[in-house]
């Protein structure tokens, strides 16, 4: 008995060929890392401003968007003088909103959302020129309300600064 011979299917060997063409031309322009000018390679972050009315909150936001910086890897820490681009960072907004309520008392709140607001301009040092400009760049985490809510909102406050400088960094560093 003779066993049916595989022919290859030409159609398909025909086809493979051309969707690979049509899908090439989306990945031309992709790459990996920072999508800043070439020049740009430091950077200097000074302490960011303070617009948002919750006191003392700029130190914890500067300390946070130094290090997702130094993570990130595209962009190196350098003093004033030395940078390539200068990144200020206006903090617009701090935002408390309940999310979950006591079983037993119904106006009170057992945990909280925490979102911080910023602006950010990222301008190259050498002629002043804005590289990127945000207005809206975002952090937020979650809190237990445990004891007084100011002890509380320090709980909250490294997370949301980290979820920020996470935002603040990937906008900087992915222009599209």
């Amino acid at each position: 008995m003779a066993t049916p011979r595989k022919t290859p299917n030409l159609l398909l060997a025909a086809l493979l060929p051309a969707l690979g063409l049509l899908v090439l031309p989306g990945c031309v322009g992709y790459r990996l890392g920072s999508m800043l000018p070439p020049d740009i390679k430091t950077i200097h972050v000074p302490t960011f401003i303070n617009q948002s009315g919750e006191p003392q909150i700029e130190l914890q936001a500067t300390r946070s968007a130094i290090e997702e910086i130094q993570r990130d890897g595209s962009l190196k820490i350098a003093a004033e003088n030395q940078a390539d681009a200068i990144l200020q960072v206006k903090l617009t907004q701090y935002r408390l909103a309940p999310l979950v309520y006591n079983a037993q008392n119904k106006t009170a709140a057992t945990e909280y959302r925490l979102t911080l607001q910023a602006a950010i301009v990222l301008t190259r040092r050498s002629d002043n020129k804005v590289i990127v400009e945000n207005p809206r760049c975002n952090g937020e985490s979650t809190f237990p309300v445990v004891g007084d809510m100011s002890s509380s909102k320090r709980f909250g406050l490294p997370k949301a600064a980290a979820d920020l400088a996470h935002d603040i960094v990937q906008k900087v560093t992915e222009v599209w």
